[in-house]
């Protein structure tokens, strides 16, 4: 045999491997696999839909972030979102004890069951008249980008797979989960609930052009420094609870705060007395210890009550500390080489982002399937600014293209059946 005849064989080979892997469950995808995925008839068309579907997009885009949903009380835009689903090619649309609200698309088999969550939930409060605004290319509106943008991006990937007929081997679940920006207690029920029916679980709630794939420790603390209080002139006692306070904030902000691995440490909100002419009886501030470790938060935790406790000694005063939530760094040994991992970086570059930044140092749903040891990423469909303020805003451009790629990452994970 000539080397030309060879040269051919093994191109025909190569192109025959592009074209039938992706259908498959279980194998790493490289980025030239991830292209031959998404220069398949099928998801070209389904990529057409969403360009062709942009106007339906922002207008719900624009109507769900107007259904105010502060954690613990989301069913109003559930049900609105609910009745959206229900026009779909969907099986068994159902609300579970917890609230959450779920939808499956049911492969054809062999495939992995491939979750994507997006949270219900804001931060701000009930009552909240929501009207969005759009101008130069941006949306503006409280709760827009966290986590609307990424409600809306799973209700446009359902339109474009229906639209364009595609069929995936394995199952794809959409949870819509309440409660994320309290105490992740939504994704923590479902994790629970479902973790032996988990392959896969992508968190959608910020980033666009890269993702995490590990959780950072988060914990939380009020300290009080309590003392006997007073007038302003009176001789005894001589102190105001405020003093040990500021002394011990002083030095909290001198302790060493390692930057490898990922850590961070941050005094955040302070009370005392509840008028100006009185020495506070009760002076309490709030800590957020941060660490992809989690023998650093323990250490600093240590160091901060030695200096609590010493300051309180100080000044004839105890201490009271309350711990207000915890939730530990969730890592998975060697999960940057996870077919998960591994595949959604070949689909961002697949899709034209240029060194997406991959790190493990996420706060979001995704740390409740960590923890149970299911892999998981999160990532989001679109750039927005100012979250948790009045002034939220999001770019509305890049969302349809982060459509694309949330929609391709679950097409490359679960496989296309021909």
């Amino acid at each position: 045999m000539t080397r030309t005849p060879r040269i051919l064989l093994r191109l025909a080979a190569l192109v025959l491997c592009l074209t039938t892997l992706p259908a498959e469950s279980g194998a790493q995808l490289t980025v030239e696999q991830t292209r031959a995925l998404l220069n398949r008839p099928a998801v070209q068309t389904a990529f057409a839909f969403v360009e062709k579907d942009r106007a339906e997009t922002l207008r719900e885009w624009v109507a769900i972030t107007e259904i105010n949903a502060p954690s613990g009380k989301e069913r109003p835009r559930a049900e609105y979102i609910e009745k959206i689903l229900r026009g779909y090619k969907l099986s068994n649309v159902h609300y579970d004890a917890t609230g959450n609200l779920i939808a499956e698309r049911k492969g054809t088999g062999g495939g992995p069951r491939v979750v994507f969550d997006a949270h219900l939930d804001t931060v701000f409060q009930e009552g909240l008249k929501i009207k969005a605004t759009i101008r130069d290319g941006r949306i503006y509106a409280p709760g827009v980008g966290d986590d609307t943008r990424n409600i809306e991006a799973l209700l446009a990937m359902i339109r474009a797979l229906d639209a364009a007929r595609i069929k995936t081997r394995g199952d794809l679940v959409f949870v819509f989960t309440v409660e994320e920006e309290t105490a992740l207690r939504g994704a923590e029920e479902y994790v629970k609930e479902n973790k032996g029916r988990i392959d896969h679980y992508i968190a959608l709630d910020g980033g666009y052009e890269g993702f995490t794939y590990g959780g950072i420790g988060i914990n939380w603390y009020k300290h009080h420094f309590i003392g006997p209080g007073g007038h302003t002139r009176s001789r005894t006692p001589p102190y105001s609870a405020t003093l040990p306070l500021a002394r011990a904030i002083a030095r909290i902000y001198e302790l060493e705060v390692p930057t490898t691995p990922s850590s961070n440490l941050n005094v955040g909100m302070l009370g005392g007395s509840e008028v100006v002419n009185a020495k506070a009886a009760d002076a309490w501030f709030t800590v957020d210890l941060r660490s992809t470790d989690n023998e650093v938060i323990a250490d600093l935790e240590r160091k901060i009550n030695a200096i609590i406790q010493e300051e309180a000694k100080r000044a004839s005063m105890t201490v009271k500390t309350e711990v207000i939530s915890t939730s530990p760094s969730a890592q998975i040994p060697n999960h940057r080489n996870s077919l998960l991992v591994r595949t959604a970086e070949s689909v961002h570059l697949a899709l034209g982002f240029d060194n997406p930044p991959i790190t493990m140092t996420g706060s979001n749903n995704s740390s409740a399937a960590l923890l149970a040891g299911i892999s998981s990423i999160s990532t989001g469909a679109a750039p927005c600014a100012d979250a948790h303020a009045l002034t939220e805003n999001c770019e509305i451009e890049p969302l349809y293209k982060g459509i694309k790629k949330i929609m391709l990452l679950g097409l490359a994970l679960t496989g296309v059946s021909e």
